[in-house]
C-alpha cells in the first residue's frame, strides 16, 4: 500500500514539475514593410506538434509553450515563414512579404483580404503611383491604370465634372457614377452647381494623402454595399503612420500647362475671300457683302489688305503656372501612430480666368490603448476655390471666341484700346465689338467663383472581445459648405441682358452622417480558416440650399448683392434622405486551396415606396487555387494559378430623394398663398437591380515574374428607374416607375511583368485591356432623347446614347447642295440608299456609338542605380464624337459669319466637283441640320504621364543629414494621337452631358498639357 502511494505521489510530482515548466509567451506580429499589424498569423513551436495559436485583429498573440521550446515559427499566407528564438516572455516578429505569391492585401467592404484569398474582382492602385501628378482630382490620376474603368473628363476647364464608368453604364436615368468610400465613410459626391455645368466634389481630396485605391467591380466584391453598388465601389484608404519610422517629408513641384491642341481656322485672307464667295452664292449684293465685312473689321477698310489677322485662340489663353507644396509628419511607436499632412495647391488653367486654389490638412491618429482596445481618428479639412468659366454653350465662355472673325482687331481702331482695356472716358473696359459678344470682356468685367469648405473624417474604436472576435464602431461625417458668388458688370450686358450689372449668390450646406458597427470573427480550425463580418450601418444626408439674385448695381465698383437695386429672386430649400442597412459576409478557406465567400445586405431607404422600402442584395463566389494541388508541385513554369467565379445582385438608388411620393409645391395667386400638386405618388417604386456573373483567372509564371488576371462578366439590370409618360388628362405628364432592362458584358485583362530584376537595373511593365458592350434590351417602346441636338438617344436594342440622326452623303456634284441618304425601309433588312437634297425626306438611323470598342493602358517603369523613368500610355478606341459646334464653325457660312475651320476650303465651287463639303452660301442653311456630317472618330492614344527622376545615394545623404532626396521632371498629356478634328477627343460638353448625351462636343475646351519639376526631401 505504501509503495503504491509513493508511486502516485512521484507521478503527481512529475506532472506538476512538467506543468511548471510551461510558460506564457506574448507578442505582436507586424508587416516588415510598413509596420502594420497582421491578424490571422499562425504561431507554432518548432519541433513540437499540437502547440500553436494565431494572432488576433491587432496582430497580438498569447501562447503557452513547454519549457523545452526554443524557437517560434510564424507563418502567414503571402509572407515568408519566419523563425524567432525565444529569449524571454515577449517575442515580437516582423514578417516579410513573399514576392513569389499573390500576396497583395486589398481593401474590401468592412475589412481586408489577401489577394491570394480573394474570390471577387478587385483592382488596386497604389497611392505612390499617383503622387504629385498635377491634375485637379484623383480620377484623372488613375485614368488608364486599371482594366474595366472608363474615365472621361468633361473638358479642360479646371474642377469640372468627370465621368467614371465601371464595367459600363448600368442605368438610363439614375446615377451611373460609382460609390466612393474614404476610410470606411461613404462621401458626398453630389453636384451642387447652379449653372448647369457640373463640378467635381472629389477635387477636395488630396491625392498625395492616399495610400491605396481599391475598385470593387463584380457583385461578389461590391454587394456588401447593396443598393449603391451597381456602378461599382471605389474604396480610398488614406495614409497612416508607421511604428518606428518617424520622419518629416517635404514635397514640392512647379510647372506650367497649355492646351493639348489648337484648331486651325481661316486667316484674314481666307476669311474675306470665302465670305465674299459665300455672299454671292447666298444671293447678297457686293455692296451688302462689303458693308458686312467693314462692320466685322470694326468700321475700317483694313480687311481689304488683310492688315488685321487676329488669332483669337491665342487671346483666350494665359500663362498657366502650376504649383504644389506638401509637408508631412508621420511615424509613431507600438502604441500610437500618427500621420499629419498639410498641402497648398494652386493651379491656373490655360483658359483666361480659370484657376483652382486649395488648402488642405489631414490628421490620422491611432492608439493601442491596451491589449483589447484600439481607438483612432481620420480627419481632414480643406478649402477649395474654383475660379470658374461660363458654360460651353455661352458666348461668354472663352472657347467661343473662335466664332469671331480674324479681321476683327484686338485693338479697336476707333479708340486705340485693346479689347477689354480701360476706356479713357468711362474708365471701364471697351465693349464696342461686332458680330458676337467678346468673351475677353467677361474675363475683366465678371467673375463666377465656387468656394468649398469641407470637413471629412471619422473616429473609431475597436475592441477585442475574444482572441478570435472583435467589434469595431465607426462614426463619420462629411460636411460640405459650397458657396457660389458671381457678378457680371455693365459691359457684359450684351451677353447677360442686364444693362447695369447682374449678381448671384448661393450656398449649400451638406451634412452626410454615417455610422458603421460590426463584429469580425477570424478562426483557424484544422485546415479551415473562417473569416466572418456582420453588422449594421446608418447614413443620413441633409442638404440646405439658399440663393439670391440681384440686378441694377450703381456701378461696376459694387459687386455684392447688398448694392443691387432690384432683388429679382430668392430661394431656400431643404432635402434629405436616410439609409438603414444590415450586412454580413463569410469567407471560408480550406487547405489553402478551396475558397468560398458569401455576403448579403439588407437596405432600407427613404427614397423608395412604402411597399418596397427594403431590399435584399446577396452575392456568392468560389475560388480554387490550383497551384496548391499536388499535381502542380512538380512543374516549375506556373507559380500561381487560381480560378474564380461569382454571382450576385446589387442595386442603384441614385435618384432624387422623393420620387415615390405625392408632392405639392407653393402656388400663389393675386397675393393669396396656396399649394398645388406637382407629382403623383408611386408606393411601388423600388431599386434598379443588377445581377452580375463573373468568371476570373489569376495566373503567375516564373515565380511571379509574369502574372495576369483575366475576367469575363455579364451584368443584367432590370426595373430601370424612368420617368414614364402618362395621359395629360390626369393633370400630370410623367410618373417615375420601374420599367426597362439593359445589360453590359465584357472582358478584362491585366498583365504584369518584371522584365529585369537586378541590384542596379529593374524594369517592370503593366498592361491592361478592357472590352465592354452595352445594350438596352427593353424600354417598352419608349425612345428617350438626350440634350444638345437630341442626336443621342436611348433606344431598345442599341447601346445607351447612340447617335440617331440622318446620314449625310456629301455635296451634290451638280449644284453643291447637301445630300442625305433616304434610308427608306424596304423590308427584309434592305434600305433605299438613294440620296436627296430634301432633309425631311431622309430617314434617321443609328449612325454612331459614343461607347468605345475597347480601352487600354500600358505602364512601363525602369530604374538604373538612382535614376527612375516611367511612362503611361492610355488608349480609347472605336467611339464616335458628335461635333455640335460644327453646325456653326464647319458649314461654310451657311449658318452665319462665324470663322470657319480650315477644311471648309474644300467646299463645292463648280459643277462636277466631288467633295464632302457643300457649297458655302452665306446664311443659306445648306447642310447645317443635324446629321452624320458632324460625326467623327473619337479614338485616341495619349501619352498620359511620363516621369524622369533621380534619388540621391545614401552616401551623399549622410553628409547632408537627410533620409532621402529626389528630384524629378514630369509631363501629363504630353502627346495625343487622334483622327478627331476637334480640339480634343476626351470630352463631354459641360452644357449637355448626361447618361444619354455622351461625346457631344460644343466648344469644349481641350485637356491641359502640363509639365512640372519637383523635389521630395525626407528628414
Amino acid at each position: 500500500m505504501k509503495k503504491n502511494l509513493l508511486t502516485i505521489l512521484l507521478l503527481f510530482s512529475c506532472i506538476s514539475f512538467g506543468l511548471a515548466q510551461n510558460r506564457i509567451i506574448t507578442g505582436k506580429v507586424t508587416d516588415q514593410k510598413d509596420g502594420s499589424p497582421l491578424p490571422g498569423v499562425s504561431v507554432t513551436v518548432k519541433g513540437i506538434t499540437g502547440t500553436g495559436t494565431q494572432t488576433d485583429i491587432s496582430g497580438s498573440y498569447k501562447l503557452s509553450v513547454p519549457g523545452a521550446a526554443k524557437v517560434l515559427v510564424f507563418g502567414f499566407v503571402g509572407y515568408k515563414s519566419l523563425e524567432v528564438s525565444i529569449k524571454g516572455d515577449v517575442v515580437n516578429a516582423q514578417i516579410e512579404p513573399d514576392s513569389k505569391q499573390l500576396t497583395e492585401v486589398v481593401v474590401v467592404g468592412y475589412g481586408t483580404q489577401s489577394r491570394r484569398s480573394l474570390t471577387g474582382s478587385v483592382s488596386k492602385i497604389k497611392g505612390a503611383d499617383i503622387e504629385n501628378i498635377p491634375v485637379p482630382s484623383l480620377e484623372s490620376a488613375i485614368q488608364g491604370r486599371t482594366p474595366g474603368v472608363y474615365i472621361q473628363a468633361q473638358n479642360g476647364k479646371l474642377g469640372q465634372g468627370i465621368q467614371v464608368r465601371i464595367r459600363g453604364a448600368s442605368s438610363v436615368s439614375a446615377g451611373n457614377q460609382p460609390l466612393y468610400v474614404v476610410d470606411g465613410l461613404p462621401i458626398t459626391v453630389n453636384d451642387f452647381s447652379t449653372n448647369g455645368a457640373s463640378t467635381n466634389p472629389l477635387v477636395d481630396l488630396n491625392q498625395n494623402d492616399i495610400e491605396s485605391i481599391d475598385i470593387l467591380k463584380d457583385a461578389s466584391a461590391s454587394a456588401i454595399y447593396g443598393s449603391r453598388a451597381s456602378n461599382g465601389v471605389v474604396l480610398i484608404t488614406t495614409k497612416k503612420g508607421k511604428a518606428g519610422d518617424t520622419k518629416i517629408t517635404y514635397n514640392q513641384y512647379y510647372g506650367f500647362s497649355k492646351p493639348t491642341r489648337e484648331r486651325e481656322f481661316f486667316n484674314a485672307e481666307q476669311y474675306v475671300t470665302a465670305l465674299r464667295a459665300a455672299g454671292i452664292a447666298g444671293g447678297y449684293s457686293n455692296t451688302s457683302i462689303e458693308a458686312r465685312l467693314k462692320r466685322y473689321a470694326a468700321g475700317s477698310d483694313d480687311y481689304k489688305t488683310y492688315k488685321v489677322n487676329t488669332d483669337w485662340e491665342k487671346e483666350i489663353t494665359q500663362h498657366a503656372p502650376v504649383q504644389n507644396y506638401n509637408l508631412v509628419l508621420s511615424g509613431g511607436n507600438d502604441k500610437t501612430k500618427f500621420y499629419i499632412s498639410g498641402t497648398y495647391n494652386n493651379q491656373k488653367g490655360f483658359l483666361i480666368g480659370n484657376a483652382i486654389n486649395q488648402y488642405s490638412l489631414r490628421t490620422n491618429v491611432s492608439n493601442q490603448a491596451n491589449k483589447w482596445l484600439e481607438v483612432g481618428a481620420n480627419l481632414s479639412v480643406s478649402r477649395t476655390k474654383n475660379y470658374r468659366l461660363d458654360n460651353d454653350n455661352q458666348f461668354s465662355t472663352p472657347m467661343q471666341v473662335a466664332a469671331l472673325s480674324p479681321i476683327t482687331p484686338v485693338i479697336d481702331p476707333r479708340t486705340g484700346l485693346t479689347s477689354g482695356a480701360l476706356d479713357p472716358v468711362s474708365g471701364l473696359p471697351n465693349s464696342d465689338f461686332p458680330i458676337y459678344f467678346n468673351p475677353l470682356l467677361n474675363a475683366q468685367n465678371s467673375f463666377f467663383n465656387t468656394t468649398d469648405y469641407r470637413n471629412l473624417g471619422n473616429v473609431y474604436a475597436q475592441v477585442k472581445l475574444l482572441p478570435s472576435l472583435s467589434f469595431r464602431s465607426e462614426v463619420g461625417v462629411d460636411i460640405l459648405n459650397s458657396g457660389e458668388d458671381s457678378f457680371s458688370g455693365s459691359l457684359t450686358a450684351r451677353n447677360s441682358g442686364t444693362p447695369n450689372g447682374f449678381g448671384f449668390n448661393s450656398s449649400v450646406t451638406s451634412v452626410n452622417f454615417n455610422t458603421n458597427n460590426f463584429l469580425q470573427f477570424i478562426k483557424d480550425i484544422g485546415k479551415s480558416n473562417i473569416n466572418v463580418v456582420g453588422g449594421m450601418t446608418y447614413q443620413r444626408q441633409q442638404n440646405d440650399l439658399n440663393s439670391i439674385t440681384g440686378r441694377q448695381f450703381p456701378s461696376d465698383a459694387y459687386k455684392k448683392l447688398i448694392s443691387a437695386a432690384d432683388i429679382t429672386a430668392a430661394t431656400s430649400s431643404t432635402t434629405a434622405y436616410s439609409l438603414l442597412s444590415y450586412f454580413a459576409r463569410a469567407n471560408y478557406k480550406f487547405d489553402e486551396k478551396y475558397l468560398l465567400s458569401l455576403s448579403g445586405r439588407v437596405d432600407g431607404s427613404s427614397r423608395f415606396g412604402a411597399n418596397h422600402r427594403y431590399g435584399f442584395f446577396p452575392a456568392g463566389s468560389i475560388g480554387w487555387i490550383v497551384s496548391e494541388e499536388g499535381f502542380m508541385k512538380k512543374q516549375q513554369l506556373i507559380s500561381e494559378l487560381k480560378l474564380r467565379a461569382s454571382y450576385g445582385i446589387t442595386g442603384n438608388s441614385e435618384i432624387g430623394n422623393f420620387p415615390s411620393r405625392g408632392l405639392f409645391t407653393e402656388f400663389g395667386y393675386a397675393g393669396v398663398a396656396g399649394a398645388r400638386p406637382t407629382q403623383l405618388p408611386n408606393p411601388n417604386l423600388k431599386w434598379e437591380t443588377t445581377a452580375q456573373s463573373d468568371l476570373g483567372l489569376d495566373i503567375g509564371f516564373f515565380n511571379g515574374r509574369l502574372s495576369g488576371q483575366f475576367d469575363v462578366y455579364l451584368k443584367k439590370t432590370k426595373d430601370l428607374l424612368l420617368n414614364v409618360q402618362i395621359p395629360a388628362t390626369s393633370g400630370f405628364t410623367t410618373i417615375t416607375e420601374n420599367l426597362g432592362k439593359l445589360q453590359n458584358k465584357g472582358f478584362e485583362l491585366q498583365i504584369d511583368s518584371k522584365n529585369i530584376v537586378g541590384k542596379e537595373v529593374t524594369w517592370s511593365t503593366s498592361f491592361n485591356f478592357s472590352v465592354n458592350r452595352n445594350k438596352i434590351t427593353d424600354l417598352k417602346g419608349q425612345v428617350i432623347t438626350g440634350a444638345g441636338d437630341a442626336v443621342n438617344r436611348a433606344v431598345e436594342g442599341q447601346p445607351l446614347g447612340v447617335f440617331y440622326t440622318v446620314e449625310f452623303a456629301g455635296a451634290d456634284p451638280a449644284n453643291g447642295d447637301a445630300l442625305y441618304y433616304k434610308n427608306t425601309d424596304l423590308g427584309n433588312g434592305k434600305r433605299d440608299r438613294a440620296t436627296t437634297n430634301d432633309y425631311n425626306q431622309a430617314t434617321p438611323v443609328v449612325v454612331g456609338n459614343p461607347n468605345p470598342k475597347f480601352i487600354a493602358g500600358l505602364n512601363n517603369t525602369v530604374s538604373y542605380k538612382g535614376f527612375d523613368f516611367s511612362f503611361l500610355l492610355q488608349e480609347v478606341n472605336g467611339d464616335q464624337i458628335y461635333n455640335g459646334g460644327g453646325q456653326y464653325m464647319s458649314v461654310g457660312f451657311n449658318n452665319g459669319a462665324d470663322n470657319q475651320t480650315i477644311d471648309q476650303l474644300k467646299s463645292w465651287k463648280k459643277p462636277g466637283d466631288i467633295t464632302m463639303v457643300p457649297e458655302a452660301r452665306l446664311f443659306g442653311g445648306n447642310g447645317i441640320s443635324p446629321s452624320s456630317r458632324f460625326l467623327d472618330d473619337g479614338s485616341y492614344l495619349r501619352l498620359k504621364n511620363i516621369i524622369l527622376g533621380y534619388n540621391f545615394p545614401k552616401s551623399v545623404l549622410a553628409k547632408i543629414k537627410l533620409q532621402s532626396l529626389r528630384i524629378y521632371a514630369q509631363a501629363t498629356n504630353l502627346a495625343t494621337w487622334t483622327k478627331y478634328k476637334g480640339w480634343d477627343p476626351e470630352l463631354n460638353s459641360d452644357a449637355f452631358s448626361g447618361n444619354i448625351t455622351q461625346n457631344y462636343d460644343f466648344y469644349a475646351a481641350p485637356q491641359a498639357k502640363t509639365i512640372t519639376f519637383g523635389i521630395n526631401v525626407g528628414f
